[in-house]
């Protein structure tokens, strides 16, 4: 989430709501709902910390301390990858976490996009170096966007089987993919048959109208009884919510709300976090009828995807996706 769309949260936290039933959670008025982390016997917070932003505080000692006080206030699931910025999130992440470990659930995500298990294997020791771990609650393959990808993942030495290695190895206890582009990647991703126990996709109310993952994946990953994290509450660039059409609450409401595990949001800063903790805490499910008049006021701009840019250009892809496919780094696209 943009930092200059995030003042909006306090505004937006009198969204009413109805309490439903989001998957099985358990919590109360003062603290952030636990949901079931698919099959597994763990228990994670509705509210994840995105390691991106982590990242982008601005420095150490204040990433320490957002992710001190995201534990102390309940968030206990944390993201990062081997690439964000260039091995710095997951650096300051285990730094942060030292003498907590035992408290969160880590995931960190591979970025081979699907080629070379011995590289897999090895970025893997290098982020579990960074953490200062022995070993990962969550390890997916990072930003499956490519139309081969599933094939290189998939195939001989691919990503696939690094993942059941480490798993075999006990290194990481859960595994899975992660991708922003096109519902149909994911779903060729999740025909295989192959045993992820997770999966990653943006989940927003601007996705529900162009190329969808809350009608298209989300379905189906939920049958399959994946884990579900969803990303990019915000819709990415976060225009809409500056234009003041709907509230970043609302937004951040409306992506909880759906049947997912927990919605990982960017927290670059103390203020943001401590915004998107108010709207955590006592938590309660928009209902349909309000999910609904949320997604109306969205459809007309959304429909052409302006407002998920993540899914249209090339603008937010990783560095190494684009070197392996032959596409111009960000630096070198023309302004």
């Amino acid at each position: 989430m943009n930092s200059v769309t995030r003042r909006r949260f306090i505004r937006g936290t009198a969204v009413a709501g109805a309490a439903t039933t989001v998957m099985a959670q358990t919590g109360n008025a003062s603290e952030i709902l636990k949901r079931p982390l698919g099959k597994s016997d763990l228990q994670v917070s509705a509210l994840a910390m995105g390691g991106y932003h982590l990242g982008s505080a601005e420095n150490q000692d204040a990433a320490r301390e957002m992710v001190q006080h995201a534990i102390d206030c309940g968030i206990n699931f944390f993201d990062n990858a081997w690439d964000y910025h260039n091995g710095q999130s997951e650096s300051w992440l285990g730094y942060a976490l030292a003498g907590r470990r035992k408290e969160v659930v880590l995931m960190t995500k591979v970025c081979t996009h699907g080629r070379d298990k011995t590289v897999a294997m090895q970025m893997l020791e290098e982020s579990l170096r960074r953490l200062k771990t022995d070993y990962l609650d969550v390890w997916q393959i990072h930003e499956v966007i490519y139309e081969n990808d599933p094939d290189f993942i998939f195939g001989s030495n691919g990503a696939a089987e690094a993942l059941l290695q480490a798993k075999k190895e006990g290194k990481v206890r859960l595994i899975g993919f992660t991708g922003h582009k096109k519902p149909e990647i994911h779903l060729r991703m999740l025909s295989h048959g192959f045993p992820f126990d997770t999966v990653q996709m943006p989940l927003n109310a601007f996705d529900a109208t162009f190329r969808s993952f809350e009608e298209q994946v989300l379905p189906e990953a939920r049958k399959q009884g994946l884990a579900i994290f969803g990303m990019k509450s915000l819709g990415g660039s976060g225009e809409f919510v500056r234009e003041g059409a709907i509230t970043a609450a609302q937004a951040l409401r409306y992506a909880m709300s759906l049947p997912v595990t927990t919605t990982i949001s960017g927290m670059e800063s103390m203020e943001v976090l401590k915004q998107n903790l108010a709207i955590a805490k006592g938590f309660s499910p928009l209902s349909g009828t309000e999910m609904a008049q949320i997604r109306n006021v969205c459809r007309p701009a959304a429909a052409d995807g302006h407002l998920e840019l993540f899914k249209t250009t090339t603008k937010y892809d990783g560095d190494i996706g684009r070197q392996q496919h032959g596409y111009p780094l960000v630096e070198e696209l023309p302004a």
